[in-house]
């Protein structure tokens, strides 16, 4: 009776086994390839514990993961892809992804994507950099084929270019251009908002028609080609402190009370990653801010 128990015990231990590790090998690999038809927030999961599981438990660092969910719904990067970069970005020396170099001034730096898939290079400088060159015969476009943030330059659908630091002055202008009437977004070497220095489109640039700012961005559209500085005195957000913060869920428009006695809103604070337009995906109407498509933001008075 003894023998028929133990081997009943073993039986009964090794499925246990065998359905744990079935249980974790299916909770690594569940993902599908295209990761489009995950919502951000279940994408945002698996390419989390995809890095966990390769790194021995790290956490994501926060540009890298921006980048990715960038490249699954701008690039259509499939899982396949994402676990690819993953492993090739842990296995530098440094084991990490994004070095910080120490900064280079006066000099430009090469990035190119030559088959047309996206291309990340780190240039010798912190902060922002700005298209010097473009070497290709597809337009380099920030923000529709490449763009930059702090200490990274990322190119794609064939956009190769020469690129320099961006100045960090807060007294320099910078230029955004809505070329072909297409809406762009441009960086800013300053935290606050700007204003316009110097219109150089003859189509006009009418602040919250053609173009408004962010705190860090520029927006263009309607052909609005301009020379933009900080605003002077920087930005504290309003005079009066009031703010209202309206949140688009699930891509629907949603109306939040305003109090219109405060003065017209602009936008004080993106807090989607979605980017907030005025009249695209928010407005205001009476004692009340709209949002739209994702926009989610902080609103108030200039």
């Amino acid at each position: 009776m003894k023998k028929p128990l133990l081997q009943s015990v073993l039986v009964l231990l090794l499925a246990f086994v065998a359905g744990s590790a079935v249980a974790q090998v299916g909770t690594r690999a569940y993902a599908p390839e295209n990761l489009r038809t995950l919502s951000v927030q279940d994408q945002t999961r698996v390419i989390s514990l995809e890095y966990s599981e390769q790194s021995r438990g790290r956490r994501i660092p926060d540009d890298q993961l921006r980048f990715y969910l960038d490249q699954v719904n701008r690039s259509n990067w499939t899982f396949s892809q994402i676990k690819q970069d993953i492993a090739q970005s842990l296995g530098g020396n440094n084991g990490g992804w994004n070095p910080d170099p120490p900064p280079v001034s006066g000099q430009t730096f090469l990035c190119e994507s030559k088959s047309g898939d996206a291309k990340r290079c780190t240039p010798p400088w912190r902060g922002p950099s700005r298209l010097v060159r473009q070497l290709s015969n597809s337009r380099c476009i920030e923000n529709t084929t490449w763009n930059s943030q702090d200490g990274l330059i990322t190119v794609w659908k064939g956009c190769r270019g020469e690129f320099a630091a961006a100045t960090s002055s807060s007294t320099g202008t910078i230029r955004c251009e809505s070329t072909d009437g297409r809406g762009r977004t441009c960086r800013t070497p300053w935290s606050g908002h700007s204003r316009l220095t110097r219109q150089l489109s003859s189509a006009g640039c009418v602040e919250g028609r053609s173009w408004q700012s962010q705190q860090g961005q520029v927006y263009v559209g309607n052909g609005c080609r301009a020379e933009f500085a900080a605003r002077d005195g920087g930005w504290s957000g309003g005079n009066s402190g009031y703010s209202v913060t309206c949140n688009s869920e699930d891509n629907r428009r949603r109306s939040c009370a305003y109090d219109a006695r405060q003065g017209r809103p602009i936008l004080l604070q993106q807090v989607s990653n979605t980017s907030c337009r005025e009249g695209y995906n928010w407005g205001y109407a009476g004692n009340q801010v709209w949002v739209d498509r994702g926009c989610r933001g902080r609103f108030g008075p200039r």
